[in-house]
This record gives structure tokens, C-alpha cells and sequence, in this order.
């Protein structure tokens, strides 16, 4: 009895349950694994962010059209026009080299120092005076790519510096030097390539240096003596001869400081050094010195005349100037820098590059404001720091008692582990690609290369 009621039961629930269809031929049966399920989750749950996400994105979207139409009329205007709180007024600039003229004998060197007089800052000052630079340039001149083909020291001059900038197209010089004080000018302002940089582009330099003729006569020691002096053909002969010297390409270690013999940033080639000219000013005789060359570093130049004048008075001779570009340590004289003025910087190499396309940079056509300015303003400087300030006699004083042997108190050259020489402080380099921040050039050390004597 028991066995056909539970039969019965089996049966019934059988026909209760619902029926699988029918595989047909060829079909299979894909089994779903605890992890396809769990994806299929995870994709559904995804599914449903998105979707609140866009709507959100929709809404938002929404509230800020709605926002912005605000205030606008039917015909698509606002009521109210937001103003520019800076109206600022877009003016084309180009790379410009400009030429110009100082002296120096008040400032302290041409580079910008903060806490000091400077050329640049009074020139800088000028240029965003007549709008022709930003606020911001004028803060940080590196806005408008300033840069000067040549750093002078405190008290030199310059005949024809050139610095290239960022300006309008459209310049009046005199604005510029009207707003500049007399002793510095501008004489010309030309368009160059835009990736001119007047330091790297300049291939040579030639400066000047003026001093009285009497410090080649050591016998004289009154100052009516020294007034009335005329130099002799024999010592013009003998100043010529000691300048020759220089030419070429040689070590200046011992004409700068910091620097060690082997030190390739030492080697400099100078292309000429003479005696250009003598002339009467103010009943007193001067002689004008040129020296032409690639660069040249701290103190090189007035090094290189303090000893040529050290040989010429007798006080040493030649053999000390044929040591001073060996490896040995020599202690030069270092003359003032009242006379050193900086001539002319070149650019041939540009100019044949470029004479189809830009002007040239020789300044033709400046030349007679630039011989007025070296007139009026230099030289008189120069002729009244002599006369008044006895600037050369003094350092004549202590010249005769110079010593060209290192002493204790000068860092001398030690050797190295690996047997080259440094100094006990350190190198001081000051080549092209130098920061404008290493300010320590009196006349500069600019180019990357050194110019072989054949060029």
C-alpha cells in the first residue's frame, strides 16, 4: 500500500514540474561558471553607474546652460558685458641688436646688480619708461631675451656695445634717449634673426686702452716733468715691441685669476695688440692702445698692459712676460681701469651669413655720433681722471715695489691625485654658456671656441 502511494506521489510531481525543451541535433548545452556569473554582475552593476553618471552629467550640464542664459536677452545679448580687468594692448615684437655708448666711471660695471648703479638698469628703466618693454621684462629682462655681447667692469667705458632684446618694430631712438642720463646713448637700433644672441654671435672684440705716456719714462717724478713729457721714437719702438708679444694664441692663467695652466678656458688668441695713436689733451701727452681678440677673461687686458709697462720702465723684462705662459705661477701688476674702454665688437661671421637677408652690424652710418659721443663724453673722463685724479701716478707707487713671485697669501697650484694642477679656490670659468648670474667678467670671456692663429 505504501509502495503505490509514493509511485503515485512521483508521478504526480512530475506532471506538475516544468518541461526542458527539446535539444535538437547539433545543439550543446553551455554550462555558466561561479565567475562568468560574478562578471556579468560586476557589467550590470557598471552599467547602472554609467547611467547615473551620464544623468548626473545631464543635469549638471543643465543647471549651467540655464546659468549662462541667465541674463540673456531675446536676441541671444547679455544685459551685462563683463569688462577686462587688465586691458592689455598686443604688440608685435621682433629680435632687435641695438648699439649704444656709456661711461663708466660712475656705475658700477654694465651687468644689472641690485643695490648698485648699473648701465643696464638705467637702460632697462628707459626702455619700459617709453613703453617699449613690459613691467615684466623690465623685472626680468630674460622675458624679452636681453643679452650684451660684452660684461664691463665698475669705472670702463664703451664706445660701441651691442645688446640684443625682444622690441617693437617701430622705435624712436629719442624717446629712448631722452629718458637715459648724458652719459649713456643710444645711436642705432636694427632688425636680426630671431635667434640672434649678441654675445654668441660676436666673434671678436677690440678694445681701447688710454693712459699717459709718461709712465714709460721712470726718471720723471715731478708732475710739471710729466706734463711736458714726449715720448721718444725709441720708447714707441720698445712698447711695440713688447705688445707684439701677445699675439696669438697662448695660456693667460697667470693673466686672470683662478685659473691654472692647464685649464683649457686660459687659452686665448688675440688677433693684435699696438699702439694706435699719440695726442696732446689738455697740455698733457696720451697714447691710445688697441687690443683685438676672440675674448678675454677677468683682469686680462690691464694685466697685459700693467706688464708691458712694468718692462718698458725697466722694473722687469721680457723673460718674465715668456714665463708668465709657462706653467709657473707669476704675480702680474694690474694697471687701473679708467682707460680700458671697450672699442668695437664684430660680427663678420653673421654679416656674410646673413647680408642677403638683414642689415649689416657694422654701423656705417653711426659712426659720427658714436665719434662725438667717444669725444664729449670718454675721453674728457678719462683725460680728467689722469690730470685730477692722478690715477696712473699713483699706481706707479706701487708698481717699483711689485713682487712677480707668489707669496703665502696667494692661493697657489697644488698637485692633484692624478698629477694636474689646481688652485686652492677653485676654478672660475667664464665661457659663453656661463648663467648671466656668474657675474665675474670685467671684459668677458664669450666664445665657446677657441679660433685657431691660421683663421
Amino acid at each position: 500500500m505504501s509502495v503505490r502511494l509514493i509511485k503515485s506521489f512521483v508521478c504526480t510531481l512530475r506532471q506538475n514540474l516544468p518541461r526542458h525543451p527539446m535539444l535538437r541535433a547539433g545543439q550543446q548545452v553551455r554550462t555558466i561558471t561561479v565567475m562568468e556569473t560574478a562578471a556579468e554582475t560586476v557589467k550590470d552593476e557598471n552599467i547602472v553607474q554609467d547611467k547615473n553618471s551620464t544623468r548626473y552629467k545631464k543635469r549638471f550640464m543643465k543647471r549651467q546652460w540655464e546659468d549662462s542664459n541667465q541674463g540673456k536677452k531675446e536676441n541671444g545679448e547679455t544685459e551685462e558685458k563683463k569688462l577686462c580687468e587688465k586691458p592689455t594692448e598686443r604688440i608685435k615684437r621682433k629680435k632687435m641688436a641695438m648699439l649704444l655708448g656709456y661711461c663708466g666711471v660712475d656705475y658700477y660695471g654694465m651687468q644689472r646688480n641690485p643695490g648698485v648703479r648699473t648701465i643696464e638698469e638705467d637702460l632697462l628703466k628707459a626702455l619700459w619708461e617709453a613703453k617699449y618693454i613690459t613691467e615684466e621684462d623690465f623685472n626680468n629682462q630674460q622675458n624679452a631675451q636681453f643679452q650684451r655681447s660684452s660684461r664691463t667692469d665698475k669705472g670702463v667705458s664703451a664706445a660701441r656695445q651691442v645688446v640684443s632684446l625682444k622690441l617693437p618694430l617701430e622705435i624712436d631712438i629719442e624717446e629712448i634717449n631722452k629718458r637715459l642720463p648724458e652719459c649713456i646713448k643710444v645711436f642705432g637700433v636694427k632688425r636680426v634673426t630671431n635667434k640672434f644672441n649678441s654675445k654668441i654671435k660676436c666673434n671678436a672684440r677690440t678694445y681701447s686702452y688710454t693712459l699717459p705716456t709718461y709712465v714709460f719714462e721712470p726718471s720723471l717724478s715731478t708732475e710739471e716733468d710729466r706734463k711736458l713729457y714726449r715720448i721718444t721714437e725709441e720708447k714707441l719702438k720698445k712698447v711695440t715691441d713688447v705688445l707684439a708679444v701677445y699675439k696669438g694664441t697662448k695660456s693667460y692663467h697667470n693673466f686672470t685669476e683662478k685659473k691654472h695652466y692647464q685649464d683649457p678656458s686660459a687659452s686665448r688668441y688675440m688677433m693684435g695688440f699696438t699702439l694706435d695713436r699719440v695726442f696732446v689733451d689738455s697740455e698733457w701727452e696720451f697714447a691710445e692702445l688697441l687690443v683685438k681678440g676672440q675674448s678675454f677673461m677677468l683682469h686680462q687686458i690691464r694685466k697685459m698692459v700693467g706688464l708691458m709697462i712694468a718692462i718698458v720702465r725697466g722694473h722687469t723684462d721680457l723673460s718674465t712676460l715668456e714665463k708668465a705662459f709657462g706653467k709657473d705661477k707669476v704675480m702680474i701688476p694690474t694697471a687701473p681701469g679708467l682707460g680700458l674702454v671697450l672699442d668695437k665688437v664684430h660680427y663678420e661671421r653673421y654679416d656674410a651669413r646673413y647680408k642677403d637677408s638683414h642689415d649689416s652690424l657694422t654701423w656705417e652710418a653711426q659712426e659720427e655720433l658714436v665719434q662725438k659721443f667717444k669725444k664729449e663724453k670718454i675721453n674728457p673722463n678719462i683725460v680728467k681722471g689722469e690730470i685730477e685724479g692722478n690715477s696712473m701716478g699713483l699706481w706707479l707707487e706701487k708698481l717699483s715695489m711689485h713682487s712677480y713671485e707668489p707669496s703665502e697669501d696667494v692661493p697657489v697650484e697644488k698637485e692633484t691625485e692624478n698629477g694636474e694642477k689646481e688652485t686652492d679656490e677653485g676654478d672660475d670659468d667664464e665661457d659663453c654658456n656661463k648663467d648671466d648670474d656668474d657675474d665675474d667678467l670685467e671684459v668677458n670671456g664669450d666664445d665657446r671656441k677657441t679660433v685657431e692663429e691660421n683663421k
